[in-house]
């Protein structure tokens, strides 16, 4: 068994040999010994799709699917079933948000139910402007009740589309970045393409990717290739874990600057 505490929502994971009723108890136990889980929820099926969404079944508790979480001194609410959130993320999130710089606008990608972006925006007073784009509607409902909770609303622009509409949208109206958090999904699409559209010169791209250990190399050459046919020069400035995705397999962010 393996587990979550997404605020007030456990989120638990088992193993195909555990019965109904040890399924119950063990919720019951998460319960009582944390307070703070109001819910225990078993997920179900894998993160599925371009919106990640999952399928999950109630265990013990309240019967609801929408957790209100903390982190990074900020708030945030969503339906973990129909947003992808992913708490382990917390760190990485504060790294990012700690490389921002004075006056820089800022482009997320996948934006979610926008945590990169309020987490930015909350705790880097002097950054100008962030722009999340996200495809999921019911997600971008809830990144606008994060914003406002948060009172981020006038730094923070949300744009509910599929990226590879939105960006040339943005690049015909001559909007350019100065940082862009690709924090995509786990796709063979590498989506750089839409990312250098938009990205000023010497702009940098954090770039999330998926590999095994033993290939991290061959993604990094993928995202040379991809910049190449775009006619843009990078340099990578660093690769670095994201997280545990699977035994050997991690989520990658590699951190590119735009040469051109």
């Amino acid at each position: 068994m393996s587990y979550d505490i997404i605020g007030n929502i456990a989120l638990v994971k088992f193993n195909e040999k555990t019965g109904e009723r040890n399924k119950k108890k063990i919720a019951k136990e998460l319960l009582e010994k944390h307070p703070n889980i109001k819910t225990v929820l078993e997920k179900t099926e894998r993160v599925k799709g371009r919106l990640r969404t999952i399928k999950t079944k109630h265990l013990a508790g309240e019967r609801t699917k929408e957790a209100e979480y903390k982190e990074n001194g900020c708030a945030f609410r969503f339906n973990i079933e129909k947003c992808y959130f992913s708490p382990r993320l917390a760190e990485e999130r504060k790294r990012l948000m700690q490389m921002c710089r004075k006056g820089e606008r800022i482009l997320v990608m996948f934006g979610g139910v926008a945590p990169y972006a309020v987490v930015i925006a909350k705790n880097k007073t002097e950054i100008k402007k962030v722009v999340s784009v996200e495809l999921g509607k019911e997600c971008n409902r809830y990144a606008r009740w994060n914003a406002e909770k948060n009172k981020v609303s006038s730094k923070v622009r949300l744009i509910q589309g599929d990226v590879k509409k939105v960006l040339p949208k943005l690049k015909a109206k001559g909007e350019k970045f100065d940082r862009i958090i690709m924090a995509r999904p786990n796709l063979k699409e590498t989506f750089l393409k839409w990312a250098l559209m938009v990205a000023r010169k010497g702009a940098i791209i954090h770039y999330h990717g998926f590999s095994h250990e033993d290939d991290m190399e061959k993604m990094v050459e993928e995202i040379r290739k991809e910049c190449g046919k775009e006619k843009r020069k990078i340099k990578v400035l660093r690769v670095s874990k994201a997280g545990d995705i699977a035994p050997g397999k991690y989520r990658y962010r590699a951190d590119i600057r735009v040469m051109n």
